[in-house]
């Protein structure tokens, strides 16, 4: 068997040796005569797996103390709905930066319980730039400020934390946690789909500051209340524990390959790489994104002509690159390269672009 190089956005690809560990572990987890996903979540076998998987995010990305960490069922966009319900007293305004479609989609899903402020967009200029800090118009009453850290589709990152003062900053970080070192006690709140950097699909992590969730909220029942799930562990109903147990394994590979700082160099290198192809094309390749804010995680990028759209997926698919083609919201082409694609793919992708603008150029 031959694996190719996986550039989809998400589901994303995973390392050949964690799956190959789950292959192996699958019929029976460490000689308990049954498998991890057979495991009652509460028994003593998963427990373990899920108390290991908390310690080594803690460890990976530098949680303190003073935060809870949270794995639930679902993906980023059903923590965008809980974070009003959770934090925001019923009529409180809550404001959101948006600087995609993904922080489009996240004002939609709190619109149900407050009003939302948007406190600065870049969607006038097409989502290829961060409005500057100084030109938001914050609400000094806000429940907490909104920001996507990193937007999948348009491919802009923010590159610094910002400051928005005495309101706690909430950020999803899906598709760019553990990325690269990050301060967790800037942020009041983080969360983010597992199914980028963090392992499969359906489970989320939320990583919240203690004292925040003292809020009294929204009224809501029981299984959408943070405080609740905190209390049980993440267990207060039955969870996603196949899908959190390959989480644990990626955590325990991320440390194993250096970490945090080792991603952050390995990502410089392959989105430098795939910049630097496109930006040396002569315009047959063309990424609309400001520079300071170009995403390391995913690049979108067209070519002179849609109608090469098609060939251009076809034939890198054919060598053995899959999942270029770019979301349906902008078109064009899409690069993920996330934690578990390795330099080498990034490599095999910017030499078959150099030979298609050969071939069609």
């Amino acid at each position: 068997m031959t694996r190719a190089f996986n550039f989809s956005a998400g589901p994303a690809t995973l390392p050949e040796s964690v799956l190959r560990q789950a292959q192996a572990e699958m019929l029976e987890w460490n000689g308990a005569g049954a498998s991890i996903v057979e495991m009652s979540h509460r028994g003593p076998e998963f427990m373990a797996v899920a108390a290991q998987a908390e310690a080594d995010l803690r460890t990976l990305i530098g949680i303190p103390d003073d935060y809870a960490v949270l794995f639930l069922a679902g993906g980023a966009t059903t923590q965008q709905a809980l974070l009003a319900l959770n934090f925001a007293a019923p009529g409180q305004t809550c404001d959101y930066v948006v600087t995609g479609h993904w922080g489009k989609t996240a004002i939609k899903q709190v619109g149900h319980y407050v009003t939302p402020h948007v406190a600065a967009s870049s969607e006038a200029n097409g989502f290829h730039d961060i409005p500057v800090r100084s030109s938001w118009q914050l609400s000094p009453d806000a429940a907490f400020v909104h920001i996507t850290a990193n937007e999948t589709i348009h491919g802009v990152e923010f590159r610094d934390t910002p400051d928005v003062g005495d309101v706690p900053l909430f950020a999803d970080f899906s598709s760019s946690i553990a990325s690269e070192p990050i301060d967790v006690s800037r942020y009041g709140l983080i969360y983010a789909g597992a199914q980028k950097n963090l392992g499969p699909v359906g489970v989320s992590v939320v990583i919240v500051r203690r004292d925040l969730l003292e809020r009294a909220g929204q009224p809501r029942a029981d299984i959408f209340d943070y405080r609740s799930h905190v209390a049980r562990d993440s267990m207060l109903n039955t969870p996603p524990t196949w899908n959190w147990y390959l989480a644990g394994l990626m955590f325990q590979w991320m440390l194993a390959q250096g970490g945090v700082e080792e991603f952050a160099r390995r990502n410089a290198t392959k989105a430098a790489l795939v910049y630097d192809a496109i930006d040396a094309s002569g315009g047959f390749y063309r990424n609309e994104v400001v520079p300071a804010v170009r995403s390391r995680m995913n690049i979108p990028f067209f070519l002179p002509d849609d109608t090469l759209n098609a060939r251009f997926v076809s034939e890198s698919k054919a060598a053995g690159l899959l999942a270029l083609k770019g979301h349906k919201a902008v078109g064009g082409i899409r690069a993920s390269l996330y934690n578990a694609m390795p330099v080498e793919g990034a490599q095999a992708l910017v030499a078959f672009m150099r030979d298609f603008q050969q071939r069609n150029g």
